[in-house]
């Protein structure tokens, strides 16, 4: 697994990055950034950095199954996405989508890039 931390230039790559940051609370949790920089998939909250990154761990493997994809749609009508373990456990959640379509280009986006995403520790900054 390789881990740099946020102040350390990541080299210009095709590939989206899983950056892991702290919460308010203390917590963990990570994004998965598509190559243009958007967010396309979030963590929950871990008590843990080693638990984010076997979260992390379990995106990269379970992201290669497109029925570990859970599609649903929320209140408001916008469509929405949940990238599920073996388990069924939620391992990270997409944006509201305007459409199906976008949601569906959203699963794709997390397949392509999940795989082989760098991981960007941004607590190390914040420690310094």
């Amino acid at each position: 697994m390789y881990i740099c931390s946020a102040n350390q230039p990541l080299k210009q790559t095709i590939m989206g990055k899983f950056e892991i940051k702290s919460r308010k609370n203390g917590e963990f949790q990570f994004n998965l950034k598509a190559t243009n920089g958007q967010v396309i998939l979030t963590s929950e909250g871990y008590r843990t950095k080693s638990a984010c990154l076997n979260g992390i761990e379990s995106v990269k493997k379970n992201c290669k199954t497109e029925k570990r994809f859970e599609k649903k749609v929320a209140t408001n009508g916008k469509p929405f996405f949940n990238l599920k373990a073996t388990n069924g456990e939620i391992i990270g959640s997409s944006q509201m989508y305007a459409n199906p379509t976008t949601m569906k280009n959203g699963i794709a986006s997390v397949m392509k890039n999940a795989p082989d995403a760098k991981i960007v520790d941004l607590t190390e900054a914040k420690a310094k």
